[in-house]
C-alpha cells in the first residue's frame, strides 16, 4: 500500500512546548467531564511511578509501542522484567511460530490493563489517537476493563479538528522518520480514533496521566 506521507513538519505551529498552566487546567476539567480520570504530575518520573500506583501488582497487562512509554523508562522495565505484573507480550515476542503469535496477539487485546500513549488532546476533551496496525484499538475503546494513557502536555491542541492536524503535520512526519532509521519504509497512517467520552455504563477504568514536560512525541 502506497499512501503519500508529508515529512515536511509545519513549524507554523510549535507542537513540542508544553501548555500553559491555564490551558491545562482547562483541558483537564474538560477530559474528565467525558468520564476520562486525569492525573497531572510534573516529570516523566513521577509518571513512571504513578501507572505503578495506578496498577496493582500481580495484574495482567499488555502495551503498545510508545515513544512516551519508551521515554519514562517504562518499556525498559517490562522489557527487563522489573515489574510487579503480569506482561502478555512476553509470551508474544517468545512465540517463534506466525500463526501461534498472531493468534496471541489477539488473545492479548482482552488484557485486563492495557497501557498506551495517544497523540493529541483537545483543549474542549476529544482523545485522538493515530496508529498503523490498529492492534491497540480494541483495547483502547471496549476489550480492556482498565487504560492507562501517559502524554505530555504538548499533545494538547485548542480544538479536535487542530487534533487531527497535529497527527498529520506533526505526529506522522515523526514516525515516519524514526521507522526509516529502524530500517522500515516509513510510517503508515491507517486509522484515527476519536474518542469522543467513556460511557459511565461501559463500567471502565480509563485513566490519563497527564505530564507538565514534553514527553513523547
Amino acid at each position: 500500500m502506497n499512501i503519500p506521507v508529508t515529512t515536511a513538519i509545519d513549524y507554523n505551529v510549535d507542537y513540542s512546548i508544553p501548555a500553559s498552566p491555564e490551558t491545562v487546567a482547562r483541558t483537564v476539567d474538560a477530559v474528565r467531564a467525558r468520564g476520562i480520570k486525569v492525573t497531572l504530575v510534573d516529570t516523566g518520573a513521577e509518571a513512571l511511578a504513578k501507572v505503578h500506583d495506578i496498577i496493582p501488582a500481580g495484574a495482567t497487562i499488555m502495551f503498545g509501542m510508545s515513544q512516551t512509554l519508551q521515554e519514562i523508562g517504562l518499556e525498559a522495565q517490562l522489557i527487563n522484567k522489573q515489574h510487579p505484573w503480569v506482561n502478555l507480550k512476553d509470551d508474544i515476542m517468545a512465540e517463534q511460530d506466525p500463526a501461534q503469535r498472531r493468534e496471541l496477539r489477539l488473545k492479548s487485546t482482552l488484557a485486563p490493563w492495557y497501557l498506551g500513549s495517544v497523540q493529541a488532546i483537545a483543549q474542549t476533551g476529544e482523545v485522538l489517537v493515530a496508529s498503523s496496525s490498529g492492534s491497540q484499538l480494541p483495547s483502547y475503546t471496549f476489550s480492556s476493563s482498565n487504560l492507562v494513557w501517559v502524554a505530555g502536555t504538548q499533545k494538547i491542541v485548542p480544538t479536535l479538528e487542530a487534533g487531527l492536524q497535529r497527527i498529520h503535520d506533526y505526529s506522522l512526519p515523526l514516525e515516519h522518520v524514526r521507522m526509516q532509521k529502524l530500517g522500515h519504509p516509513g510510517a503508515l497512517l491507517a486509522k484515527i480514533l476519536i474518542i469522543l467520552a467513556e460511557s459511565e455504563l461501559a463500567g471502565r477504568n480509563v485513566n490519563l496521566i497527564l505530564v507538565n514536560e514534553r514527553v513523547g512525541a
